[in-house]
């Protein structure tokens, strides 16, 4: 259906409605090198503003000259003059400058599971922007969810648990098995690291060999800033243990203790989750994951906290670009 004279919206990916697909209405006349969607400019902030938080996430497709790195910063900064950096990030990726980075560069058979940007730790993006800048030859999609209703579906009793206990974050740096502290905080400085955990909440040790252990209490679920919707919005099926392929899974625990694993995740109170529990959560994940397939120029917009996503596998060459804007930091709520 026509949204304005120049755009139509639809819901054809999937019953959920998730992602909203815009297309240009005179998708035809579409051509040449201008850079032809900022004449939607008031447009597309119109469909964002009354469709975003409707459904979660929005797919702009059709426009001309959305094939460039730099068309990421350009479409984001029409939401958000001041785009954020990666700080206290959990996977490896490549900066490209003034607040654009690849997607996260895990090898193309691996999958990563749905999750909320940074949903980890105690500040987080509200809006993260994904820009296909060279589609997969097979595979490669984003997929999404719906973390309203990953919320309703999680069992009660699961759902009530992890809100009572809270979450534990466990990472150590380094080591050869992760990402080097130094490039989690952007710094070489001992002192600087500490001040960053001061300031967010994080208890900091530094351990014998010199690498360094950090743990944070965070959040399980959270509501919505602008509609009050309650969300699930954790990492604990990503950072567990149970995430791991066995084989994986035991050769890391031959060589390190399970406390020095890079990336562990315990309830708020340091005891054990169950890998039953999180499988139940991961089945919910599943359930309600949204596959569409990326064309070069694609451009999506999510609300952080309403959608999750993830990235499948793929073959041939890949390369998705990101954005974020919008930080929340939940430390400082009245």
């Amino acid at each position: 259906m026509n949204f304005t004279e120049n755009l139509s919206v639809s819901t054809e990916f999937s019953e959920k409605g998730l992602p909203l697909l815009v297309t240009p209405n005179n998708a035809d006349a579409l051509s040449g090198s201008t850079v032809l969607w900022k004449q939607y400019q008031d447009d597309i902030r119109a469909v964002v503003k009354e469709y975003l938080h409707q459904y979660g996430g929005i797919l702009f497709r059709g426009f001309q000259n959305f094939g460039q790195d730099s068309s990421c910063k350009e479409f984001a900064n029409l939401f958000s003059s001041e785009l954020l950096t990666y700080e206290f990030g959990s996977t490896p990726r490549t900066d490209l400058g003034e607040g654009v980075y690849t997607a996260t560069e895990y090898p193309s058979h691996q999958i990563i599971p749905l999750h909320n940007e940074q949903a980890y730790t105690l500040q987080w993006p509200l809006n993260i922007w994904f820009h296909c800048v060279t589609a997969a030859e097979t595979g490669g999609e984003t997929p999404i969810a719906d973390s309203r209703r990953i919320y309703n579906k999680i069992p009660t009793q699961i759902r009530e648990r992890f809100e009572q206990k809270k979450l534990l974050y466990v990472r150590n740096y380094g080591g050869g098995l992760d990402l080097p502290w130094s490039k989690v905080f952007n710094t070489e400085s001992r002192d600087e690291v500490e001040k960053y955990c001061r300031d967010h909440q994080i208890e900091a040790e530094w351990k014998g060999d010199g690498e360094l252990r950090t743990k944070q209490l965070c959040q399980a679920t959270a509501k919505h800033l602008t509609t009050g919707e309650s969300v699930w919005f954790n990492q604990a099926h990503l950072f567990h243990v149970s995430n791991l392929e066995e084989a994986t899974r035991e050769v890391l625990l031959d060589i390190v203790e399970i406390e020095d694993l890079p990336r562990n995740v315990y309830y708020g109170d340091g005891s054990t989750i169950e890998d039953s529990i999180l499988d139940e959560v991961r089945g919910v994940l599943d359930e309600e994951s949204v596959f569409f397939p990326w064309q070069e120029g694609d451009f999506m917009m999510l609300d952080n906290m309403l959608a999750a996503h993830g990235r499948s596998t793929f073959t041939g060459k890949r390369k998705t670009v990101v954005a974020m804007a919008n930080g929340y930091d939940s430390t400082k709520e009245n």
